[in-house]
């Protein structure tokens, strides 16, 4: 690969904006945080902030990076640190690392690619049933993290015919009445459009039940990371009803809160 200014390797961005970026990077944080040692982690901060102006991507050299983190009340690295780091990080999947050359050939620095989060599923999780709580949804009967990339596959019955109610589309199908913050949070863990809008509809008949009508993408998204921890460091037999249990308390605690608020003014008057 060629060396060059960051701009020419905008292409090997795999997010929307930095928003993307760091909504990314922090379920990196709960999943992998614990494999570095806190050296390894200054020097990972540190080449994420680098990755800033094209999100996820950085061709800053490597001297460049470690004198950075002594500029930080002089607790810094050494370059032998930052390329521990480097290497924990691609076998975690986390980076990838391109080689680039320069016009006489001999070799420039390298360019970091920070990759889309997705959730690595320990043996012992089990197959999730649908929620029995909430009747109106015509849920899947079983969600498994581990099958998020089987996307776009149009099974077919013994006569060969298109089973319709067994067609799985992608993300790029979710309908528009998903908020986009929403949607690129979910995705990284379920790179299906049904399930997707499944998880929304929940959000909103929680949020009518519970009679609340302000902040409610924050409030869902909040939710759903409360989910994905629970996953993570648990099982779950039940996604759908344990994200219904989740968004009722939050949505409970934003409605008295405002009442509360709506109370402390009145007679404040």
């Amino acid at each position: 690969m060629q060396s060059g200014n960051i701009e020419n390797f905008k292409q090997l961005s795999q997010f929307r904006d930095i928003k993307d970026f760091n909504n990314n990077i922090e379920q990196w944080m709960i999943e992998v945080k614990g494999q570095f040692t806190k050296s390894e982690l200054v020097a990972l901060k540190r080449l994420i902030r680098f990755s800033a102006k094209v999100a996820g991507v950085c061709n800053a050299k490597i001297g460049t990076v470690v004198s950075a983190t002594h500029e930080d009340n002089g607790v810094g690295i050494s370059r032998s640190t930052f390329k521990r780091m480097i290497a924990k990080a691609k076998e975690l999947g986390l980076l990838l690392v391109h080689d680039t050359v320069r016009k006489n050939g001999s070799k420039s620095s390298n360019v970091y690619v920070f990759n889309r989060f997705q959730l690595r599923v320990e043996p012992s999780f089990e197959p999730c049933s649908e929620p029995s709580e909430s009747k109106k949804l015509n849920q899947p009967q079983t969600d498994n993290l581990s099958k998020t990339n089987n996307q776009n596959k149009i099974k077919r019955n013994e006569a060969g015919n298109v089973n319709e109610h067994e067609v799985i589309l992608d993300v790029s199908f979710v309908s528009e009445k998903v908020p986009v913050q929403f949607t690129d949070l979910v995705r990284n863990f379920f790179n299906d459009a049904k399930k997707i809008e499944e998880f929304w509809k929940l959000v909103t008949i929680s949020a009518k039940k519970n009679k609340v009508t302000s902040d409610i993408v924050n409030t869902a998204i909040k939710a759903f990371k409360v989910l994905v921890r629970k996953i993570k460091f648990s099982k779950v037999k039940n996604i759908y009803g344990f994200f219904f249990g989740i968004l009722n308390r939050q949505f409970k605690k934003t409605y008295w809160t405002e009442m509360f608020n709506t109370w402390w003014n009145y007679i404040d008057k």
